[in-house]
């Protein structure tokens, strides 16, 4: 946030003709009528700096305003923005998880313990460990890849664009959380230091769930697309 030249607003129009409708815009850094505050006292992320920016009485001209729509629609402008921008988390976290494996990995092989009369590298449950980040590691990236290739191609999944976009993030996110959990376990008590980098990972990793979009969106748009259900159609109880 320190640094942002433009910051996008996704505001909502609640008496606009036709019913409620959100406003895509852009606020340009030099502009008056906003402020930061100094809010970002988190567990993990603390590089990014995502501070409250409090807007009192922006203005922000025609030529800013990206798209106006009706609340929970969409169009191809919205779903792209989207789109990358999951992407780009899944793979930030598929970094993470590569990270912790390099770090983790090498010190096994010299890890001693006085149960076992070599390295635990031999150790069964290291192993078995071990295995389970890498089976978790490997789909990740030609998960990636896939969405973002069939995207910049212009590959047509009509209505499952929205789950393929969101099941991408969310099993980036998930693997690298089982990765980074597993990697803390099998580098011991070690990893709980401030410095140790993977102390840091595993506080980042948890963060990837609060990343838009979270599980409960996830879970809900996938299941809608499966069902057929339309994704702005809102759930009637009786």
């Amino acid at each position: 946030m320190p640094v942002w030249t433009r910051m996008g607003l996704h505001a909502t129009w609640a008496d606009a003709d036709g019913g409620p409708k959100v406003v895509h815009a852009f606020l340009p850094r030099d502009y008056d009528g906003w402020r930061m505050i100094e809010t970002w006292d988190t567990m993990g992320m603390r590089a990014t700096r995502s501070d409250d920016t409090v807007l009192e009485r922006a203005f922000v001209p025609d030529k800013y305003i990206a798209r106006i729509l009706p609340a929970g629609g969409a169009d191809n402008y919205i779903v792209a923005m989207f789109a990358w921008a999951l992407l780009g988390f899944g793979n930030i976290y598929y970094g993470v998880a590569q990270r912790a494996m390099d770090l983790a990995l090498p010190g096994i092989k010299n890890k001693k313990s006085i149960a076992v009369s070599r390295s635990m590298a031999y150790h069964p449950e290291i192993q078995h460990m071990v295995a389970d980040m890498a089976l978790a590691f490997d789909p990740i990236g030609p998960h990636l890849d896939r969405v973002a290739e069939d995207w910049s191609n212009g590959v047509d999944h009509g209505a499952t664009w929205p789950a393929k976009i969101v099941s991408g993030k969310y099993h980036a996110v998930e693997a690298c959380w089982r990765i980074v959990d597993k990697a803390m376990e099998v580098s011991g008590a070690a990893g709980m230091s401030r410095a140790n980098e993977l102390e840091r990972l595993f506080r980042d990793a948890r963060c990837g769930r609060f990343h838009p979009t979270n599980t409960f969106l996830v879970h809900e748009i996938v299941a809608k697309t499966a069902l057929g259900i339309d994704l702005g159609e809102q759930p009637r109880w009786g």
